[in-house]
């Protein structure tokens, strides 16, 4: 039986999807034998509504077809159900779609969905909300947030405006106070940044940012400690050069629930690069292994 495929691909995605891109994947899913029904949704509201409609189809597989946002919108609803996910990397970076090894080649990914392997990989959340890659609190939501704001108010483009976006926060360089409970453990910490990733984030070396295990059943939690903009770049070429974890005002730590307390009554909580207003305490916790995942077959070793 041909394998049933709802494929939803995000039109503000990349450099922007069209209806020419649809026919080709019609085309491609086609020649692999599969029931594919394939539509073109425009912004966060259709998506979820394209969700529901291919929910109700009963597929075996629903695609995301754009960047980590996208991939990040369905996989939240597909979470502890029996549907698995497809990607199709068509954003501007694909943390996820890189971490998880899906191929770039659209060909290759569209049969990956098709005949690949079906992997269950773990999802986090904060406060319910939930994340496929990563959140933060501090100095990545503010960019964030600027540099939507220069996208919109002055027609940058998304590097441009990211750039832009970064200096600006940098210049005021806030910090806030936040006591951290990990695990049970307690400490206080002053600090511009925390960063918590879904499993481990390489925090050294050139790979900086990558993840080699989707699967592992834990958060990883970042925080750099009343570091200045000179302290910041010290850590940063700690980073390059293999020596960030033994920075002494650097903590990096494994756990499976984390909660964020501060004073503020009102925080701004960066999810896969979308932020949202939260009221502390933040709770994070990881789902170990509720999300299944298309994706290639694992390579076979030679016989000896």
């Amino acid at each position: 039986m041909a394998r049933k495929v709802s494929v939803i691909i995000n039109a503000g995605s990349g450099l922007g999807n069209d209806d020419t891109l649809l026919e080709r994947l019609r085309a491609l899913f086609d020649a692999a034998g599969a029931d594919a029904d394939v539509r073109l949704a425009r912004g966060g509201a259709e998506i979820s509504a394209a969700v529901e409609t291919a929910l109700a189809r009963q597929p075996d597989v629903i695609v995301a077809g754009g960047g980590d946002g996208t991939v990040s919108s369905v996989a939240s609803a597909l979470a502890d159900k029996p549907v698995a996910l497809g990607v199709l990397a068509l954003g501007t970076l694909n943390h996820f779609a890189r971490d998880a090894g899906v191929p770039a080649d659209l060909e290759e990914a569209v049969r990956t969905i098709v005949d690949g392997h079906r992997v269950q990989v773990d999802i986090a959340e904060v406060n319910g909300r939930t994340f496929i890659n990563n959140s933060g609190l501090g100095l990545y939501p503010d960019i964030v947030r600027n540099r939507e704001r220069q996208q919109k108010r002055l027609g940058r483009g998304k590097w441009p405006a990211f750039v832009w976006a970064t200096l600006a926060v940098l210049r005021r360089y806030p910090f806030m106070r936040v006591r951290l409970v990990v695990d049970g453990s307690e400490r206080s910490r002053r600090t511009p940044f925390v960063f918590i990733g879904n499993n481990e984030y390489r925090m050294d070396g050139f790979a900086i940012g990558e993840r080699t295990e989707l699967d592992r059943g834990q958060l990883s939690l970042y925080v750099a400690q009343r570091p200045g903009r000179l302290k910041l770049l010290v850590l940063a070429l700690r980073a390059l050069t293999g020596r960030l974890r033994q920075a002494r005002d650097f903590d990096a730590l494994g756990a499976s629930e984390i909660l964020i307390e501060s004073r503020r009554k009102r925080l701004r909580v960066s999810t896969d690069g979308e932020v949202s207003v939260m009221t502390p305490p933040l709770r994070y916790r990881i789902r170990p292994r509720a999300l299944a995942v298309m994706l290639p077959e694992p390579a076979r070793p030679d016989p000896a």
